[in-house]
């Protein structure tokens, strides 16, 4: 794995819910923690528990199960990394994008930490915008 950490849990989580797998396991630091969070309150995931291994912290997440398990491998979960460490994406309050009218949510990395859009607009303050989710 690479050194994006946000990406890489995007990844985990996106590649588990594809093979229909019913937990993930990540690495955990403050950052997935807090979007771990975010996942966890918006409803995307089901729960998280912490998990220690060799002195290495993990995070378990266990995914939101599909009412239609028989038909085609259709994703119920899309998720979007938009800032990455090559091209950082950063946006003011009134510029933050709506996800599907407000059907997802866009999570930013702010001066008062780690929030979804609507938190952002709420405290009129603006970040990085770190990835989409719907």
């Amino acid at each position: 794995m690479g050194r994006d950490t946000i990406a890489n849990i995007i990844t985990s989580i996106r590649n588990a819910d594809m093979n229909r797998k019913g937990t993930v396991r990540i690495v955990s630091t403050n950052i997935t923690e807090n979007i771990v969070k975010i996942l966890l309150r918006e409803g995307f995931i089901e729960n998280a528990r912490k998990h220690q291994e060799r002195n290495k912290n993990f995070l378990v997440l266990t995914l939101r199960h599909r009412r239609n398990r028989n038909g085609p491998c259709r994703n119920t979960l899309y998720l979007k990394r938009i800032s990455r460490p090559g091209l950082r994406i950063y946006s003011n309050y009134q510029r933050i994008p709506r996800i599907l009218g407000g059907m997802g949510i866009a999570i930013l990395s702010t001066s008062r930490g780690i929030m979804t859009d609507r938190e952002a607009r709420l405290e009129g303050i603006g970040g990085e915008i770190l990835c989409y989710i719907w």
